[in-house]
């Protein structure tokens, strides 16, 4: 089970009486871009509590830990696992009837460095296209400060300095924003009344393991044990150790328990109904909102493809027989259309401080993607393509090493990816949302914004004047060709999920109250120059297009009803609800597409356009157990396992058919079936949250803050 806080997250288990987890920290990135697990710790108790016929291991959702108790004979013994929220330190807390030894290993496969090969390198930046020998480098463990030091040091080398080279970029090398230069990670493992009992070595699910091992120095009934985790840009090991034992500062649970609480009440959304799916998909809401809430204050956005709660890859897929830092799709790269959706529900559940991490990963990345632009193309703007690494650049296998000659060194050679960079529009748009719903200061973010936008102008009127002496069409409309569709409709003219990307954000910065008029009047002309979107008719029956054309389809996404969801163009008491409904309804791609697999969205278009029997099927579908022992862990779908961009499409969907926001207005209930009893609480823009129950098809109880907001509020079962 996954227990963490702060930006820590912990994969909790027994095995054969012995307890065992992972550590993961955010930003654990090693010189390919692996993010990197920290190690895995192993317990083991001597007599055994756990070898009796009592044995219990449960998540305390409410508080944030985990506690593991067994009895054996008159040996009754308890064990808490936390993590602290407000300071990087685990805590194992251990509680008996007698007196036990306690002997606690730190293990790890990084006890020498090993060479990566085949489908291995999908867990960094090489993927399929390794330049030479890729090795995972090894650590440094060794007995010290009455514990076990941990820690893994960059090399000079990194992924960052050959995807420079490989686009063309040494002679600007020394403005880029590098994450991976001088960084250390690690920690150091601790207990009271411990000390050094040696190594062993062994193997688990065909990974070898070299271990250190700490055992109690006499038998005692307590015994407290610390990790103390950090990850560091440090120019020596030595300004890392003293981070490092600053960290195990006095810790206080309770204030820890005081944050899962004030979260727990923050936001929240109850099933009691007689359909078990309906309540099974609310629980699992809740267990996803876990993980999330375990990277609150992460550097890193919680990522896509396993967040911090990835384990040996063999149990997801059993020809995978790699070690547990293995996840598919990267550990520093970045998949933005994925990413979107694990940080789109936080809105509803009111967690913007959760949101920074994601929103400040494109801030630091701004200036190399304007340098990349500049050089690749001689304009303003930036450019922030699909596969990003955390440095802002293409990810290298995606770039293509087997490119032609003249082929444009600021594209990636790559048929899913090609001129696809709208998704930084979403995270621009989450940005001017949580100044809507919270009133946040958005001040430091707008640069970002507008060298989104400028990026299209520029680069859209550039090729233009390529191919003729007029930058706009007849109508004064930017051309914007080539394009894509998401990553399915490919060399699209005037890709709808772009048209409405650009309306929507540029209509909502205009609206900011701190932009000079100057920049409002800039803002406006470019509005004016937004294409409209297409439609296209089945069986009579209008719907909204892909694009105006397109040459080939590549993948199953839908973004002819980006309009509906996350744009918001299309919906409920809006026009056209009709031809977006359609698009639902007889758009065959839109059928052959659909699924509530990994990131599919049906689910929330469904809701979006009040469509109840369908967002439920397909939500229920989506939030169901897990075939795994821990409910919300989904996958792999189309990415890993736990797929966290599989458990917040679920979110939101959820949080659509509840509450859907318009400007002002709110609407309850508007794909929410009848039957299905809820008591929930969601927020709204202008700092409002709505809190109710709906019991036998009755709304009760409705409480809206501030009141004046009551006003507002429609609900749709009547």
């Amino acid at each position: 089970m996954p227990v963490g806080g702060g930006d820590i997250g912990l994969n909790l288990w027994v095995e054969k009486g012995e307890v065992y987890f992972y550590l993961s920290k955010s930003g654990t990135f090693d010189e390919n871009n692996t993010l990197l697990k920290l190690g895995r710790v192993k317990l083991k108790l001597s007599p055994n509590p756990f070898e009796g016929k009592t044995f219990k291991q449960e998540l305390i959702l409410k508080d944030g830990f985990a506690q593991i108790s067994g009895s054996n004979g008159e040996l009754n013994t308890l064990i808490k696992v936390w993590v602290d929220v407000f300071n990087p330190v685990i805590h194992i807390d251990i509680n008996s009837s007698q007196k036990i030894i306690t002997e606690a290993s730190y293990e790890t496969w990084r006890f020498e460095d090993r060479i990566t090969k085949g489908k291995e390198n999908n867990q960094n930046s090489y993927k399929w296209a390794p330049q030479g020998v890729v090795k995972t480098l090894k650590d440094e463990i060794a007995f010290k400060n009455n514990g076990i030091q941990f820690y893994h040091q960059n090399k000079t080398e990194t992924v960052f300095d050959v995807a420079v080279k490989q686009q063309g970029l040494e002679d600007r090398k020394s403005d880029l924003f590098n994450p991976l230069n001088n960084l250390i990670f690690g920690g150091l493992m601790q207990g009271d009344n411990m000390a050094s009992a040696g190594n062993y070595t062994g193997i688990y699910l065909n990974t070898p393991f070299k271990a250190w091992a700490l055992k109690s120095k006499s038998p005692s009934r307590s015994q407290n044990i610390t990790i103390s985790l950090n990850t560091r840009k440090a120019a020596t090991v030595a300004d890392w150790e003293r981070e490092t034992n600053l960290s195990k500062r006095k810790s206080n649970q309770k204030a820890s328990i005081k944050w899962w609480n004030d979260y727990w009440k923050k936001s929240f959304i109850y099933i009691n109904s007689d359909d078990k799916a309906a309540d099974q998909s609310a629980t699992n809401y809740q267990l996803f909102r876990y993980m999330l809430g375990c990277n609150a204050f992460g550097k890193y956005p919680t990522k896509f493809n396993g967040g911090l709660f990835t384990y040996d890859p063999q149990l997801t897929d059993s020809s995978l027989k790699y070690t547990p830092d293995f996840r598919n799709w990267g550990g520093g790269t970045h998949t933005a259309q994925n990413q979107r959706l694990v940080y789109w529900p936080m809105l509803k559940s009111g967690d913007f401080d959760m949101m920074k991490p994601q929103f400040d990963f494109y801030l630091d990345l701004l200036k190399n993607a304007e340098v990349r632009t500049e050089a690749a193309w001689g304009h303003k703007g930036a450019s922030f393509t699909e596969q990003l690494e955390n440095f802002g650049l293409p990810n290298p296998a995606e770039y293509g090493w087997k490119r032609p000659a003249d082929f444009n060194k600021g594209m990636e050679y790559n048929a899913w990816l090609e001129y696809e960079w709208d998704t930084v529009l979403e995270f621009c748009m989450m940005i001017l949302e949580t100044e809507r719903y919270d009133n946040r200061n958005i001040e430091k973010y707008l640069p970002l914004i507008e060298s989104s936008l400028t990026f299209f102008k520029e680069h859209y009127t550039y090729l233009a004047k390529q191919r003729s002496a007029k930058a706009l069409d007849a109508d004064g409309h930017l051309v914007l060709y080539p394009g894509s569709g998401a990553e399915t409709y490919k060399m699209a003219y005037n890709s709808t999920s772009t048209i409405a990307a650009l309306k929507t954000v540029l209509e909502r910065l205009i609206e900011q109250p701190n932009l000079s008029q100057k920049k409002k009047t800039e803002w406006t002309e470019m509005l004016k120059t937004i294409p409209s979107i297409s439609f296209r008719n089945f069986d009579g029956k209008p719907t909204i297009a892909p694009a105006k054309l397109w040459e080939r389809i590549n993948n199953t996404e839908s973004p002819q009803l980006y309009p509906v969801y996350p744009w918001g163009i299309y919906g409920l008491g809006k026009p056209g609800l009709d031809t977006a409904i359609n698009t639902f309804k007889y758009d065959t791609d839109v059928l052959k597409f659909r699924s509530y697999v990994g990131w599919k969205q049906d689910n929330i278009f469904a809701a979006r356009l009040g469509l109840t029997e369908d967002a439920a099927k397909l939500t229920t579908d989506k939030l169901k157990d897990s075939r795994r022992r821990f409910p919300a862990f989904w996958g792999p779908g189309f990415d890993w396992t736990p797929d966290h961009n599989w458990g917040g499409s679920g979110m939101i969907g959820l949080q659509e058919m509840l509450m859907q926001v318009d400007g002002k207005k709110i609407f309850l209930f508007p794909a929410w079936p009848k039957d299905w009893n809820v008591h929930f609480k969601l927020h709204a823009p202008y700092q409002t949250t709505v809190e109710g129950t709906l019991k036998d098809g009755k709304l009760i109880d409705l409480k809206v803050l501030p009141e004046s907001r009551k006003a507002d509020v429609m609900n749709m079962i009547k």
